[in-house]
């Protein structure tokens, strides 16, 4: 494919379009500002023209050929012999499908374009973009939209894609998880729309106690409803992956949370005793003793909550249960 029919693909249209700057390229190709002007000083792709003298401007044909740059380096392409391919346009003699191991680019459906730039540096483990992206997402859409249309849906992606190929594109998931899991915990450092405490909702004297269930190490969607809220002012303590029953046991005592957070990503780690000792935990003097809320979240409990114990709450979508646990002291 010639650098013509690459620029539309990135919805250019026209001669008449007065190009884009460097940032907007990086932001809609999914690569780091400086990752471009690096390709530009060592290989000579870059933009043809500068506007006034000095800024850079991107044509269609500029950004097509960075694009096939992206997409042979990919592929594994050395990034010299990538961008040789671009300029020259023989792009197309390099074949466009993977080995028949790997069927195929991720299926990410309909989502923002900053999803796909996020999917896209991870897929190609440029570390920087994946942070430009996560900056970008967190500070035009804020902690909660960014987290579920933008991260959730890059990573579920990804997964889905480890799932089906193997051992590949594991050390994607990683360095993209970690990356997320950055983001999330410097939230008010990164630009994002920090949502002030909400005055209707005081926060309690008791925090909310958040944790993975026993054998259960997947954290994010957790660490993303600590961050959540943290934003609302709500006090947290988060104890991250497969926290041992008898440490939960202890934690719930010593703390006397106003609220317990089980996290189970799988059917097989979804505890229905652990539930009922939790809802069973009491601290306080005699004659005064209180027991938490007990809220259940994550795809590994599939049944409804109370079938788990009486009066067990299941927590659904980032969102919604932010708002639930924040009404639980707002009532």
């Amino acid at each position: 494919m010639g650098a013509t029919r690459q620029a539309e693909s990135t919805g250019w249209s026209g001669a008449a379009d007065a190009g884009l700057a460097t940032g907007a390229v990086a932001r809609r190709l999914g690569v780091a500002p400086t990752t471009l002007r690096s390709w530009e000083r060592r290989y000579g792709i870059g933009p043809a023209r500068r506007e006034q003298g000095r800024h850079r401007r991107w044509s269609p044909e500029d950004v097509g050929r960075v694009e096939e740059m992206c997409r042979l380096t990919g592929l594994g392409v050395p990034p010299a012999e990538a961008a040789r391919l671009a300029l020259t346009e023989a792009a197309a003699t390099v074949p466009r499908s993977r080995p028949a191991s790997d069927p195929g680019t991720l299926s990410l459906g309909t989502v923002r374009q900053e999803c796909r730039g996020l999917a896209r540096a991870a897929v190609r483990l440029d570390a920087p973009a994946v942070e430009s992206q996560l900056r970008t997402a967190l500070g035009a859409y804020g902690l909660t939209t960014g987290w579920e249309e933008v991260m959730a849906p890059a990573l579920h992606a990804i997964g889905r894609k480890w799932a089906s190929c193997g051992e590949r594109y594991v050390e994607v998931e990683h360095l993209l998880s970690w990356h997320v899991s950055s983001a999330l915990r410097r939230v008010p450092d990164v630009g994002a729309r920090v949502v002030p405490p909400r005055r209707s909702a005081p926060a309690p004297a008791a925090p909310v106690l958040l944790t993975c269930v026993p054998g259960e190490q997947h954290t994010l969607a957790l660490e993303a409803l600590t961050a959540v809220l943290g934003e609302r002012g709500l006090p947290t303590r988060m104890f991250g992956a497969a926290l041992p029953a008898e440490a939960l046991y202890e934690a719930v005592r010593r703390i006397g949370p106003s609220a317990v957070v089980l996290w189970a990503h799988s059917r097989n780690t979804a505890d229905r005793a652990l539930v009922h000792l939790v809802t069973e935990t009491e601290w306080g003097v005699r004659g005064a003793r209180a027991r938490p809320a007990v809220l259940v979240a994550g795809p590994g409990w599939a049944t409804g909550a109370g079938a788990y114990a009486p009066g067990v709450g299941r927590l659904t979508g980032l969102r919604t249960a932010a708002d639930r646990i924040e009404a639980l002291f707002a009532g």
